[in-house]
């Protein structure tokens, strides 16, 4: 019987209060592609970690080509041929392609001289083996998302990777990408290499995968293959009960116009400008979706509408009030809610208890503040209902924010502004490292919204979502509204060749 290129055996890994990874089986093939799934808080990321060297199990034991190890530093992990590529990209903009592939791995000549030759050669041997496509004289940012992506899996082979980790690996892709992805990861393991896939998109695993595991709670719920299972009963194995995948909605009301953006120009931190001359409008009782790759714009007009970033030029108009460079607070106390994409930066302050999360936006009104004084009785009391109703997982209110999953930091931030009166409810990358039943869950809540009245502006790089919620597509590319689309007459194909920047309109010439 062939020796496994990696397997865990009993691995448990416990936190204050938290069990979790409790005796975790799992082995990996020489040559496969093996699914992790999991709700947020299952043990997926734990798992990897310890793999790679981040964390240390408390108990069981990891075999790399059959041989027992001891991984003690991401280090470690790469001596023994394991690689890693995060869902956020750990590249230096400034730097060539081939200056991140060396990083920290560089060789020299005469004891003094980058060897910028030999590397080069290298790494374009190794993207031709490969069919990875890199140029390694170019600078990062001025590479595509995906190309970016391919940046980082060479890096890994450059290290002699055979083992590699994909988190979350599609999450920034257009389809098309996507593609092209799988693609790479069946030449990689036609040649041996075998990998890990962390993902959340069931449609993708089922089409990649020649395995998947399922972990529940920390402890694994079974292995299976794609011909055995289907989307609905992958939900079921992650969330223990049957989980509804189709948004379940009636056609929209739309009724007065919410929001208008007009002629909208805004610069990034470089001071270039990134949205570019955009204009749309947002109706009660609709949800207006924004379809595009991160990195077009997307941001920074996010940051625009919600006071956070100001606008070079354009107008923007809520409730029939210009708030075009408003501050946050009267934008809020108007009736916006705000479900940010940075949820570190701009959704929370990750000290703070999650009780004191929770009324970020409203600490001082009634009923969490009396005059000058915060009754800490009701935000306790709101803190309890709100972790209930949204199903954080936390052992108390009380703890701090930041010791949280990222996925259960998430659902702070969406309980939180689910749960006010509002009229214009903004979401960028909404569900972003949420699961399955999280992601049910909140679809099922926008929809209410909708009905209800709230105009609904739906910012996402997950086409499924885009499709599933939204009323009207607008596809944004390099900051400019390319076109906007009914959401019942739109395709996969025709979203992503748009997301590429690719239309027949002048403007995209």
């Amino acid at each position: 019987m062939e020796t496994n290129a990696l397997e865990l055996k009993a691995i448990t890994k416990r936190f204050p209060g938290v069990l979790a990874n409790d005796r975790v089986d799992f082995q990996l093939r020489k040559g496969e592609i093996h699914a992790l799934l999991g709700e947020n808080g299952a043990g997926k990321t734990t798992l990897m970690n310890i793999v790679y060297g981040l964390y240390h199990q408390d108990a069981g034991e990891i075999l790399v080509n059959g041989a027992p190890v001891a991984i003690r530093d991401p280090n470690d992990a790469i001596r023994r041929g394991i690689g890693m590529v995060h869902q956020h990209f750990m590249l230096i903009p400034v730097f060539t392609v081939a200056e991140n592939i060396i990083l920290g791995t560089e060789t020299v000549r005469h004891g003094v001289v980058l060897d910028r030759q030999t590397a080069s050669a290298r790494i374009r041997a190794l993207s031709h083996q490969y069919g990875l496509d890199v140029n390694p004289d170019l600078l990062v940012h001025d590479l595509p998302v995906g190309v970016q992506q391919r940046v980082e899996i060479v890096k890994a082979l450059y290290r002699q990777a055979d083992v590699l980790i994909l988190d979350e690996p599609t999450a920034v892709l257009t389809p098309q990408e996507a593609g092209d992805l799988f693609r790479i990861m069946r030449e990689l393991t036609g040649r041996g290499v075998s990998i890990i896939f962390i993902t959340h998109k069931l449609k993708e695993v089922l089409e990649i995968a020649d395995r998947i595991t399922t972990l529940r709670a920390g402890r694994v719920v079974g292995t299976v293959t794609p011909a055995e299972t289907d989307e609905h009963k992958l939900a079921a194995m992650m969330v223990g009960r049957e989980v509804i995948l189709t948004v379940e909605k009636q056609p929209a009301q739309p009724a007065a116009e919410v929001l208008r953006v007009e002629h909208l120009r805004v610069l990034d931190e470089r001071k270039v400008p990134v949205v570019n001359d955009a204009s749309f409008t947002v109706r009660a009782g609709e949800v207006l979706g924004i379809a595009g790759v991160q990195g077009n714009g997307q941001t920074e007009l996010v940051e625009a509408l919600t006071g956070l970033r100001a606008a070079t030029g354009g107008k923007i108009t809520l409730l029939d009030q210009a708030v075009t460079n408003q501050p946050p607070r009267p934008i809020i106390e108007r009736g916006v809610a705000h479900v940010p994409e940075d949820r570190h930066k701009h959704g929370l302050v990750l000290p703070f208890p999650i009780s004191d999360n929770l009324v970020l936006c409203t600490y001082y009104q009634t009923p969490f503040a009396r005059g000058w004084q915060m009754d800490y009785a009701a935000i306790d009391a709101n803190a309890r209902e709100r972790i209930r109703d949204f199903d954080v997982r936390t052992p108390s209110p009380f703890i701090p924010v930041e010791s949280l999953s990222g996925g259960n930091q998430q659902k702070v931030i969406v309980a939180r502004e689910f749960s006010r009166p509002i009229k214009l409810l903004i979401l960028n990358q909404p569900t972003r490292g949420l699961d399955v039943g999280s992601i049910e869950y909140i679809h099922r809540r926008v929809i209410e919204w909708r009905d209800r009245g709230c105009a609904v502006l739906l910012v996402s790089a997950e086409l499924d979502e885009i499709l599933s919620l939204a009323d009207r597509i607008a596809v944004i590319y390099k900051g400019r509204i390319l076109e906007t689309l009914n959401a019942v007459d739109a395709t996969r194909e025709q979203l992503g060749l748009l997301m590429a920047g690719v239309t027949q309109t002048p403007a995209a010439q």
